[in-house]
């Protein structure tokens, strides 16, 4: 799996040659050529089931969550 990482000074995201590149703005995560997130965190388990589609692979289940994953969150 290739793995690429953009990395500029925020201002660099807001310039008009980044626009003409088709990239979404950063922060952002691309997997293949699907947007899965951009401007905000993404939860872990959503990434990851994202590389399985893209890679043909089964989604992963869903993990069960704790009682103070429930009271949290």
């Amino acid at each position: 799996m290739e793995i690429e990482t953009i990395s500029k000074p925020f201002q660099a995201y807001r310039t008009k040659e980044y626009a003409e590149l088709g990239l979404p703005m950063a922060p952002a995560i691309m997997v293949g050529d699907e947007l899965i997130v951009k401007g905000c965190d993404i939860d872990e388990e959503k990434l990851e089931s994202a590389i399985c589609r893209h890679l043909g692979l089964p989604e992963p289940e869903p993990r069960k969550k704790g009682i103070l994953d429930r009271i949290f969150k």
